[in-house]
């Protein structure tokens, strides 16, 4: 192929800035291979428009493209003001009002939505608004107010985030808004389903067992953005199928000075519990008015790549920007760079030992002999996707194809690093057949060449789950046949 292959996967989210005709072709001929849709916003017939628009360009450009549908979650929000904006400034007295009949805020008080935060806060506690823009200090609880002093000027405006430094709030992960979003999610046929402000494994559970109710089985990624899930953040992982490092209300939860440490800490827990792992917010914040994006975003996004993370996502870059395309394909450029810093040299020794799967030691085996024979790409026969995500967890300087005959496994695999999914029919052909096969299909996309060598995992039983067993290394022939150079 011409151009590289980029590792890194790149999640938009759509808004009103992506409904113009033809503009969601366009994010996907930059480069995007997730969508996004933010469930804080829009109706539920937009967020069925724009998956209509996403299904049918995909299929114009003969792309596997994933959608994820992101829950509100129970974001604590201040109601609105009179004038819809109160200035605060520092020193002064300003109440929070816990009253479903609040009357409308000023620069003396202003509503919650959460009536429950009078009974999670106490004097002496530091409250941040607006993605911590605005700091007010508790000095008392009286009934249902709780009275703060502002220890930053800013202005509020109508329903901004509220959050407690240091986390701590009781809201459970799931609202009932939350759970009919769920349904229609399910309905939708989303790939993924985000869980926001999750706690512990119980709420990714809990999301599992209302998709499946409603019919569906979306992959879970765990966002984590409350101090409580750092606590948790192992079973937490354990519990989802991705999780997304929200660096927003993470990092106002417990400080910007803790966030950049975490985020690794939560890059490499995700890749060694075998877990998929996005990036996410304000990656190339400036582009949402600007057409290129500052050099401290490009270093941002570019470490997060050295790190290993499957793929960084764009919010308002794209959903609500004056230049979503250029902001993917800037995006696109940074990842492209920084994989060339790349240090591909995996440490086995560190690797698992007593593995309990045969596919996840196949997937070790396979990133071995790729370390020590000239390769030009692993081939994953699958069924779920479940080999290419544990390969896809050894850094690799070879490709690995995701070949799938379900069109849901491939859109999942469209956000695992280094992967490449294919559609490919296993049916009724022996694992013999089914790699001399994909190996002609490979050759017939441009993607594999006369002389190439490469590694096929595949199982006994085509059709099954779970039950990749073997290895074979084979070399490209004349008119892409297989050259069988052994089984493993």
């Amino acid at each position: 192929m011409t151009a590289p292959l980029r590792r890194t996967k790149i999640l938009a989210t759509l808004g009103p800035a992506t409904d113009t005709p033809g503009r969601i072709e366009e994010l996907l001929r930059a480069g995007v291979n997730v969508v996004r849709l933010n469930f804080s916003h829009g109706t539920s017939e937009q967020h069925a428009a724009r998956v209509r628009s996403v299904r049918e360009a995909a299929g114009k450009l003969g792309l596997e493209v994933g959608v994820l549908a992101d829950l509100q979650g129970p974001k604590i929000r201040i109601e609105k003001f009179a004038t819809g904006r109160a200035e605060l400034r520092a020193g002064q007295r300003f109440d929070l009002v816990c009253r479903a009949d609040a009357p409308p805020g000023d620069t003396r008080s202003v509503g919650v939505s959460y009536l429950g935060l009078v009974d999670d806060v106490r004097a002496g506690d530091t409250l941040l608004l607006d993605d911590g823009l605005v700091a007010l200090r508790v000095e008392a609880v009286e009934g249902d107010t709780i009275r703060t002093t502002v220890l930053t000027d800013g202005v509020l405006s109508d329903r901004k985030g509220l959050n407690r430094l240091g986390g701590g709030l009781s809201l459970g992960a799931l609202t009932d808004a939350d759970r009919e979003h769920i349904r229609v999610a399910v309905g939708l046929e989303v790939d993924f389903l985000a869980v926001s402000f999750c706690r512990s494994a119980e709420d990714i559970h809990e999301t599992r067992r209302l998709a499946a109710e409603a019919g569906g089985r979306p992959h879970l990624v765990a966002k984590i953005e409350r101090a409580e899930a750092i606590a948790n953040l192992r079973e937490i992982v354990d519990a989802a199928d991705a999780v997304m490092v929200a660096r927003g209300d993470l990092g106002v939860e417990i400080g910007d000075a803790e966030l950049p440490g975490l985020q690794k800490k939560i890059i490499r827990e995700a890749l060694e519990r075998n877990r998929v792992v996005i990036t996410a917010t304000q990656m190339l914040q400036s582009m949402v008015d600007n057409p290129i994006p500052t050099r401290a975003e490009v270093l941002d996004v570019a470490n997060a790549v050295i790190d290993g993370t499957d793929a960084v996502m764009l919010s308002a870059e794209t959903a609500s920007g004056s230049y979503p395309v250029k902001a993917v394909e800037a995006m696109v450029r940074i990842c492209l760079g920084a994989e060339r810093q790349f240090d591909h040299d995996t440490d086995f020794e560190a690797a698992p030992r007593g593995l309990a799967r045969a596919d996840q030691a196949i997937a070790m085996a396979t990133m071995f002999l790729t370390e020590h024979i000239d390769v030009r790409g692993i081939v994953a026969l699958t069924e779920s996707g479940g080999t290419a995500r544990y390969l896809s967890r050894f850094r690799s300087n070879v490709p690995i194809y995701g070949l799938s005959r379900h069109a849901a496994a491939r859109r999942q695999m469209a956000l695992m690093r280094d992967v490449y999914p294919v559609a490919f029919d296993s049916r009724g052909l022996s694992s013999r057949e089914a790699a001399g096969n994909a190996v002609r299909e490979l050759f017939a996309l441009g993607l594999l060449a006369v002389g190439d060598r490469v590694v096929v995992t595949s199982g006994d039983s085509m059709e099954s789950k779970g039950a990749t067993n073997t290895l074979r290394l084979l070399e490209v022939g004349e008119g892409g046949v297989a050259v069988g150079l052994g089984d493993l």
